[in-house]
């Protein structure tokens, strides 16, 4: 492979002076000669023999000596960390699974009352607890022993205040407080976040009432009691063959429901729209914000579970939360055959939500919760693929893909109830290995149960997203786009196929349609994309309308700068350092420049750092294109920055939010998830 420029070998300490060269004559390498035929050892990173170290095992004396190399299948000392239990004969090891874990404590050592939090010293609110509040009142008190000192990196100054010209943590601010901005804080300060409605109790004391999935439920109720008891009482049991006779009753005792599904609006997903998939934990909204800075154009909520949403806990519309970068509209072609009919690029937003739900009734009030306090809502999504225990067990996530008809009768009443804000699914292959199921789920989510369609129409999916793997794969082995593929070949057929089933009597209601008159129904393929090449070749092979971007994303977020530029961009160390300050200011402006915020920030980075790692620089590679789940031998950088941000080992993650978080609470503690190279994203929408 040619590249425009080369490297300049390592010197004997293994380390090359960083190139001050702008970005514009960085090295770049376009599409056409991405590829090279040599031979390549399955799951091994070809690195440049240059850049190779030998496998003698070397003694790592201190954290700071595992700057030194970065490798791979060992942390820093090439010893077990206990916490994984890799050492404990008998005792097995956790590993694909999000276990919890702690984080430690990390606020003030006094806390200051909420009272006197945004007031002027001199005339601070009356606190409505009185003497009954157990919190400090004294603010020359907690200014000088309730609080760590002021945090002096990112220049000394609050991010949020930068931003806004105000700090919503006032006093509890740690970014430099003198006596300017002292008296500037006092001054009309209020929250930045954004507003959310106080929804405590919707469920029980009836707070807010949701009419529309209300009444719908007793139709479907009443509607699914007729249905058992005529199987029941006709054939002994549910899942014996359908009887004519059973129809023809079934039709008679029909009734409609109590309302149609509104006019949705038109949504868009083509070759210029990359999608960042919805992530448990890591997509957050600093890490959104940084993507769509790079070239996102969807983006999804972390997925909420659908019962703490309409029970109204803050915790879980707390990841509803957005920033005005994801409520623009997404790029588009006009000239583009697959631009649906009425499609009106101004009113379309890149955000949206992801909720899970393991009974209809939930799915539904959820999706009526969302669009009735959520104004800036582009779809909402339903997980049917979440694999880890503890979402699946509960019969939601992947656990929907064994029940497709309690799937098509979610997807039916979310579609009734969501007003104009169309719904969407996200499947994997299937729960088992070898059995995929998802051509007959995708078929139920186009035309509904094949008994019962002519009565309710289609289920109105607008768009269908599928992750190449199944449940028990979880994230190893290759994501299978050969049966992606075969599923938008099927989608492709359905318009022919939908003229065969029905006439122009038996003609579907069209507000019971998916996104367009013609019923097109959009499908996005998901798993191990991981650079422009593998983007632009999903979509021209497998025939997919674009492709969601999960880990490859967490691993280099430019990867969609790169399908924008159609081109691989071998970032230097220093810009990528100025992703991780990004996301630091983003974080503080999410989270609070408080103790808390600050501690919330390092956590989330760090997290966010355990997949960095593992991008290896296209200049030290012999060929391309890079491979998802290739890891690599044990090798050295171009720089000592490079060398670092390649470390796996966890102690140099909490050095780099050092030089933006100042250190770490005494109480704050970081547990990896596995160790070294294994990182990966359990909980992925």
């Amino acid at each position: 492979m040619q590249h425009s420029e080369q490297p300049e070998p390592p010197t004997e300490a293994g380390v090359v002076p960083e190139t001050n060269e702008p970005s514009s004559k960085r090295q770049k390498i376009s599409h056409d000669a991405t590829v090279d035929q040599r031979d390549r050892k399955h799951g091994m990173a070809p690195i440049k023999p240059e850049y190779l170290i030998s496998l003698e095992p070397q003694d790592v004396v201190d954290d700071d000596a595992a700057e030194g190399t970065v490798a791979a299948g060992d942390d820093a000392t090439g010893k077990s960390d206990p916490r994984d239990s890799g050492g404990k004969k008998g005792k097995k090891k956790q590993k694909g699974q999000n276990h919890n874990r702690s984080f430690g404590s990390f606020e003030d050592s006094l806390r200051l009352c909420n009272s006197r939090m945004l007031s002027n010293e001199f005339s601070p609110k009356t606190c409505k607890f009185g003497e009954r509040c157990n919190m400090c009142h004294d603010l020359r008190l907690y200014l000088a022993e309730g609080r760590r000192p002021d945090v002096e990196t990112l220049n000394g100054k609050c991010p949020v205040f930068e931003s806004y010209g105000r700090c919503p943590s006032g006093w509890k601010c740690r970014k430099a407080i003198n006596q300017n901005s002292m008296i500037i804080r006092t001054r009309d300060l209020v929250s930045l976040m954004s507003h959310q409605p106080t929804l405590n109790g919707i469920l029980h004391e009836k707070k807010v009432v949701l009419e529309k999935s209300e009444a719908y439920i007793k139709w479907l109720d009443r509607d699914s009691e007729i249905t058992h008891k005529i199987y029941n009482r006709k054939q002994g049991t549910e899942d014996a063959p359908v009887d004519p006779n059973n129809l023809e009753e079934l039709r008679a005792q029909f009734v409609d429901p109590p309302f149609k599904p509104s006019e949705k609006r038109k949504i868009y997903f083509g070759r210029e729209t990359p999608v960042l998939a919805p992530l448990t934990t890591q997509g957050n909204l600093p890490f959104r914000r940084l993507c769509t800075d790079l070239g996102a154009q969807i983006t999804y909520s972390e997925m909420a579970m659908g019962l703490p949403l309409i029970q109204g806990q803050k915790g879980e519309w707390a990841l509803m939360k957005t920033h005005e970068s994801e409520l623009a509209s997404p790029r588009y072609t006009p000239e583009n055959g697959k631009v649906v009919e009425g499609y009106d690029n101004s009113k379309d937003l890149k955000w949206g939500a992801q909720i899970s739900g393991n009974q209809a009734w939930v799915a539904m009030k959820a999706a009526e919760a969302l669009t009735k306090f959520l104004p800036h809502l582009r779809v909402i999504d339903l997980n049917c693929g979440c694999p880890i225990d503890l979402v699946y067990q509960t019969g939601a996530g992947s656990g929907l893909l064994d029940t497709p008809n309690k799937l098509e009768k979610m997807v039916r009443g979310m579609n009734a109830v969501s007003g104009e804000v169309p719904i969407t699914v996200k499947l994997r292959t299937g729960v088992r290995d070898g059995r995929p199921t998802a051509q007959r789920i995708i078929e139920r989510l186009a035309f509904g149960n094949a008994d019962f369609r002519e009565r309710l129409g289609a289920p109105g999916t607008a768009a269908i997203t599928l992750h190449g793997r199944s449940r028990q794969q979880r994230y190893t082995k290759k994501a299978n786009w050969e049966y992606i593929a075969e599923c938008a070949a099927l989608i492709q057929s359905y318009k022919n196929k939908k003229h065969d089933l029905t006439d122009t009597a038996m003609e579907p209601d069209a507000s019971t349609q998916a996104n367009t008159s013609d019923d097109r129904m959009y499908f996005i393929g998901n798993g191990d994309c991981y650079s422009h090449v593998d983007y632009f070749d999903h979509i021209d092979n497998a025939k997919v309308d674009s492709v969601m971007i999960a880990r490859g994303a967490m691993i280099k977020p430019w990867i969609f700068e790169e399908i924008e530029k159609g081109q691989y961009l071998d970032k230097s160390a220093s810009e990528r350092l100025t992703y991780v300050e990004k996301f630091v200011r983003y974080g503080l402006e999410a989270w609070g420049s408080d103790e808390i915020g600050l501690g919330h920030t390092r956590r989330f980075l760090l997290e966010w750092l355990s997949f960095t790692c593992r991008y290896i620089p296209i200049g030290l590679l012999e060929h391309l294109p890079p491979n998802l789940q290739d890891r690599p031998p044990k090798y050295r950088c171009r720089d000592d920055l490079e060398t670092l941000l390649a470390s796996t080992n966890y102690k140099d993650w909490i050095k780099i939010t050092e030089m933006f978080l100042g250190p770490a609470h005494p109480n704050f503690t970081f547990q990896p998830k596995h160790k070294s190279n294994s990182y990966e994203i359990d909980a992925e929408g």
